[in-house]
């Protein structure tokens, strides 16, 4: 067993890049190279998943990073497929870092005789021997307490408040933050407080899954710089709508900020002619070369922010103090 135990992380195939981006990052923390561990995760002929660890990881404390997003069901299964050869290899503790946690959206009984997805993921990431989580903007707060293991549940509104005080330089007084629904007013509350920004809500009405009947501006949005806040963005059929209807009561122009771009099916281009004059996501999902290539579409990075939540755990040190913009602003400098 190493005299020193060193964070080492290792990567599935979901979000590469950005994994690659967090080791960077913590190379210029620590000021010694941190490089991924070198390891396989390939697939047989027949779909299944074979993880190869390549490095000597008896009592390392380990990072995986690997989102859960599309093809969900894949990803899901790398990291709990890593999780396992990780800890049959002796690491000491394993970690897993989900910029995306999939299955999010299913974390309640919403009718009769349904599942709740959510809590079967967390039961089988704790049974593959992971100890930690640690995720951004779960898409409901109370998945936390599906695990009986330590979550640390990220946010992407410091980050966004940074992006908006850089942008809106000299306008924030006509800035107004935008819910894009009931169930996202805490959510945009919270970033309204960071700029000290007023807030609206646009409440929407459906008749059935999938079709919008209905919707309202709740607050006056007139002459306001709008932005929409919300944790993630499927097929941007609502947020488009939802520009439309910000723009019919006076507003002067519509950005959105959005913790996760799914962006699946027809979103790239729902976007690309709608009214949105910006859409801002984050890179925890891995964007596709379309959205990377949408005149009206821009990334923010969240690297530096999962590197220095990654060094405060194996420290021992708060993760909660980088909840405030105020600690991510020297962090993020020159980047915003």
């Amino acid at each position: 067993m190493p005299t020193v135990i060193e964070p080492k992380i290792i990567s599935g195939n979901a979000n590469r890049p950005l994994a690659e981006s967090v080791a960077r990052r913590m190379s210029l923390y620590r000021g010694m190279s941190v490089n991924l561990v070198d390891a396989r995760v390939e697939r047989f002929n027949d779909g299944e998943i074979f993880v190869e660890v390549f490095e000597n990881v008896r009592g390392e404390d380990m990072y995986i990073m690997q989102s859960t997003s599309n093809p969900a069901n894949d990803n899901l299964m790398e990291l709990l497929i890593m999780a396992d050869a990780l800890r049959r290899s002796s690491a000491s503790r394993i970690t897993a870092v989900m910029p995306y946690f999939g299955y999010a959206r299913q974390d309640r009984r919403t009718k009769a005789r349904t599942p709740i997805s959510a809590k079967l993921v967390a039961n089988m990431i704790a049974e593959a021997g992971i100890e930690r989580v640690l995720t951004m903007d779960l898409h409901a707060a109370q998945i936390q307490g599906f695990f009986d293991i330590p979550v640390d549940n990220l946010y992407a509104s410091p980050i966004f408040a940074l992006d908006i005080k850089n942008q809106f330089k000299g306008q924030l007084e006509d800035v107004m933050i935008v819910s894009p629904d009931v169930g996202g007013v805490a959510r945009a509350r919270e970033l309204a407080k960071r700029i000290n920004a007023p807030l609206s809500i646009v409440d929407k009405r459906r008749e059935k899954p999938g079709e919008i009947a209905e919707m309202t501006v709740i607050g006056n949005v007139e002459g306001k710089k709008c932005i929409v806040v919300d944790d993630m963005c499927d097929t941007a059929g609502t947020l488009c709508k939802a520009a439309e209807v910000i723009l019919e009561h006076g507003a002067t122009e519509v950005h959105a900020y959005i913790s996760h771009g799914v962006m699946s099916g027809p979103a790239v281009e729902r976007v690309s002619n709608s009214v949105l004059k910006t859409l801002v996501l984050t890179d925890t999902i891995q964007p596709t070369d379309a959205v990377k290539n949408a005149p009206n579409i821009r990334i923010l990075p969240t690297a530096p922010l999962f590197a220095q939540s990654i060094m405060n755990i194996w420290n021992g040190h708060s993760v909660s103090s980088l909840f405030e913009t105020d600690v991510l602003g020297p962090i993020y400098e020159g980047i915003l």
